[in-house]
């Protein structure tokens, strides 16, 4: 008997030896095609007097600095394809600033153009962009400058950065937000509370982990509006978004968070707009805690899928209208541009659009999606200004009168989404 043992344990040690090869070049197979992320930050705070945005009783320079501004970064990549998020703590980014930085980065990192999506949480207590199409002062310009290579900065580090990563998503609910469209009592509409109307609450926050289980990026979505500081306020600061990022930090410190603003053209924070910075942290810490308790309960996974596809969206163009009553005459104008991205990562849905979408827009977008985890980022790529409802031209109010689109852009929205998603 152990003569016929050793015998044939040559081929018994060939076929095992064999196995264990199959094994490893199928663990290197699925380690190669596994989706890969990196991420960081920077400060982006103006170190030079500029005006703030957001208002337009402000016309003097910032008296001082509450907390700092920060713009974060995380880019994916798999086998085939990289995309790249932004998300920064200012008002917004015209057309053109956007595609000028996407170029760069494009240079610095491979990443395709259609494949970035640069977002802003839409901060009222920030520095001028702009965004607006303001006349700068010497120092705007110059922070415009260095807003933009900060912004290809990150992008770049992230780029560097890569490593195999596993990824979760979960949602949660915030309740310190109100839908704005407030009736008034001569039969207007105006800027308000109105707690019966509809408004999205829903928190969505996607966790990025590395192989070891150490988070590395955190992204957070909320609708609301950025304006709990007023224009009584002079000092930079974050508002909510800011405030929610450094709640988030205490649980996470090693995190880079990358906090977005949901559809949200019609829907404030409960608190505000004032000069009290309690009332920021309020809101701010209240989101925060959401979204801590909503990644403790995350699972992640290898991920491999990663796909992207941009659209632009023709609307029919209108010029501000005199008036926030009901059924005012509209004036039409040159066509807006709206550009519309969607990013998939695994069965995770990222949706941007360049402009403050209307609440019940975003609802629609995410209800027709075929993806349950899906998430409406505004302020990206672009500035298209407010997308309204059909229904909002008929009622009148403070949206509808500064919209430069016609009534008809709500359905090319929700119908180009659709058409996107569907074929991802």
């Amino acid at each position: 008997m152990k003569r016929k043992f050793r015998n044939y344990f040559p081929v018994f040690l060939i076929i095992v030896l064999s196995g264990l090869l199959l094994s490893v070049t199928r663990l290197n197979n699925n380690t190669s095609g596994t989706l890969k992320a990196g991420a960081a930050i920077v400060k982006i705070t103006p170190a030079d007097p500029v005006r703030m945005s957001g208002y337009a009783a402000r016309s003097e320079p910032f008296k001082g600095v509450h907390d700092d501004l920060f713009a974060s970064a995380v880019v994916f990549e798999n086998s085939t394809t990289k995309a790249c998020i932004i998300t920064a703590d200012v008002i917004g980014f015209s057309h053109d600033f956007v595609d000028e930085t996407k170029q760069l980065i494009r240079q610095d990192t491979g990443i395709p153009e259609e494949n970035i999506l640069i977002t802003a949480v839409h901060n009222h207590g920030g520095p001028r962009t702009r965004a607006y199409g303001e006349e700068p002062t010497a120092n705007e310009k110059a922070y415009v400058k260095t807003l933009q290579e900060n912004l290809v900065k990150i992008a770049t580090e992230s780029n560097k950065g890569l490593q195999p990563v596993q990824v979760g998503v979960g949602k949660g609910t915030c309740t310190m937000n109100v839908n704005r469209r407030a009736r008034h009592a001569e039969g207007g509409v105006w800027l308000g509370r109105n707690p019966g109307g509809i408004c999205d609450q829903e928190v969505g926050v996607i966790r990025v982990d590395d192989l070891s289980g150490k988070t590395i990026a955190i992204l957070a979505n909320w609708p609301c509006h950025a304006t709990t500081g007023g224009q009584e306020n002079y000092q930079i600061t974050g508002d909510w978004p800011g405030a929610a990022s450094r709640g988030i930090k205490k649980a996470f410190p090693d995190a880079v968070i990358l906090m977005s603003a949901g559809a949200s053209g019609d829907i404030n924070p409960i608190y505000g707009p004032n000069d009290s910075f309690n009332d920021i942290d309020a809101i701010g810490q209240t989101l925060a805690d959401e979204v801590v308790d909503v990644c403790q309960g995350i699972e992640t996974y290898p991920l491999q899928d990663l796909q992207a596809t941009s659209m632009v969206i023709r609307a029919a163009g209108k010029k501000p209208s005199e008036s926030r009553m009901p059924n005012v005459s509209l004036e039409p104008a040159e066509g807006v541009d709206i550009r519309v991205s969607s990013l998939k990562i695994g069965a995770i849905l990222i949706a941007g659009i360049s402009g403050e979408l209307m609440n019940e827009i975003g609802l629609k977008i995410k209800e027709e999606s075929p993806y349950k985890n899906t998430f409406i980022y505004t302020h990206c790529n672009g500035n298209s200004g407010y997308l309204c409802t059909d229904k909002a031209y008929e009622e009148g109010g403070y949206e509808p009168m500064v919209s430069r689109t016609m009534p008809g852009t709500e359905k090319q929205i929700s119908d180009t989404f659709r058409q996107m998603n569907n074929k991802l």
